[in-house]
């Protein structure tokens, strides 16, 4: 399956079209030289995702801040912090004081995406980090992300990526 980027990586040859995929492009250069967890580091610094495909925002317009007690940031800092539980809308929604139906417009409002979007991206984000500083099973990373299988995380893992866990690990391990 073909995925739209907004920049292209032929080995030696890299190239984007205008500055926000030119930022694409360097993050991804980050990434392949350095892993997932400085990529995504720089990217929160710069205020935007540490990955885009063709079709997505530039960035999100109210990202969470690690100090903020404000809007909706304590419940996704907690979802972050529980990836390995299930957790719905209703969850998160109990979680904001809010309905789930005001929680899922709020969410879409401040975060740029869907609550069950936000909730797959920030676990295969949670798989990188795993897949790069452990030596467990994909089965066992996929359980530890709330993704249960070593067949949904390579579900997930390939719609966002485009690569497979095992060769993710293959190309950024720092186990050894």
């Amino acid at each position: 399956m073909w995925i739209p980027t907004v920049y292209v990586d032929e080995g030696s040859l890299l190239t984007s079209a205008g500055s926000a995929a030119g930022i694409d492009l360097c993050l991804h250069i980050v990434r392949r030289d350095y892993g997932a967890e400085v990529a995504n580091s720089v990217a929160r610094r710069m205020v935007m995702p540490p990955h885009r495909d063709g079709g997505q925002a530039q960035y999100v317009p109210d990202p969470i801040r690690e100090d903020s007690e404000e809007g909706l940031a304590p419940v996704l800092e907690w979802a972050q912090a529980n990836l390995q539980q299930t957790l719905r809308v209703e969850d998160l929604a109990r979680r904001a004081a809010m309905s789930p139906r005001t929680f899922a417009r709020q969410f879409l409002r401040q975060n740029g995406t869907t609550p069950h979007q936000w909730l797959m991206h920030q676990r295969v984000l949670a798989a990188q980090r795993r897949l790069e500083k452990t030596d467990e099973s994909i089965d066992q990373v996929a359980e530890a992300v709330g993704l249960q299988s070593a067949a949904t995380l390579r579900l997930y893992f390939g719609r966002a990526l485009g690569i497979t866990p095992t060769a993710y690990r293959r190309r950024f391990t720092s186990v050894g």
